[in-house]
């Protein structure tokens, strides 16, 4: 009875953080289900802009193209890592730009500007995908704490206690039994 009452005292210390840390989750689950779409939307606008340049991406160099520098870091929501973007660099590699036609700087640009929101589209959809499973995952727990778990001690704890009490008072009346006879013999 004594474990059981711990563990329940433990769930139910628990179950507050739990509630806090998924509505936590729910709120930002919600801000970047509108950031992923924002981001969709900025790479749906450069659609218009890639068709311009497209015969001019054709000619362009870009197996000379190197990311240089991409960094991401890692941050904590409620608890949760989820990556977060924080810039990329790509350079043309082995080009005189001198002797480059004059509209490489401009594809180069799109293609820098594409890659980047692509990049940040892609994190965003990864941060998204974690932070729903972890929504989904507290939300799960939190269903058990509640509905299954704490009830379930709580009347493993009462049968106990009936049990206990039920000995006990058989024991007494087993007691005034055995005096009783001894009162008569």
């Amino acid at each position: 009875m004594h474990a059981l009452g711990k563990q329940l005292k433990i769930r139910i210390g628990a179950l507050p953080i739990l509630k806090n840390k998924e509505s936590a989750l729910r709120v930002e689950v919600i801000n970047q289900k509108q950031e992923v779409k924002n981001l969709a939307a900025e790479l749906a606008a450069l659609k218009p802009i890639e068709e311009k340049f497209l015969p001019l991406i054709g000619r362009f160099p870009t197996r000379q193209l190197n990311i240089e520098n991409l960094e991401v870091s890692r941050k904590k929501i409620a608890g949760v890592t989820i990556p977060i973007f924080n810039g990329l660099t790509i350079k043309l590699k082995d080009i005189l730009w001198h002797e480059a036609p004059h509209w490489y700087p401009d594809v180069l640009n799109f293609l820098e500007d594409k890659a980047i929101k692509t990049v940040r589209f892609e994190v965003a959809k990864r941060q998204l995908e974690i932070l729903e499973n972890e929504r989904k995952k507290t939300t799960q727990k939190v269903n058990l704490y509640e509905k299954v778990q704490i009830p379930d001690l709580e009347d493993a704890i009462k049968k106990i206690k009936r049990f206990l009490e039920d000995e006990q008072n058989l024991s007494k009346a087993a007691q005034k039994m055995v005096k009783a006879r001894k009162m008569q013999a």
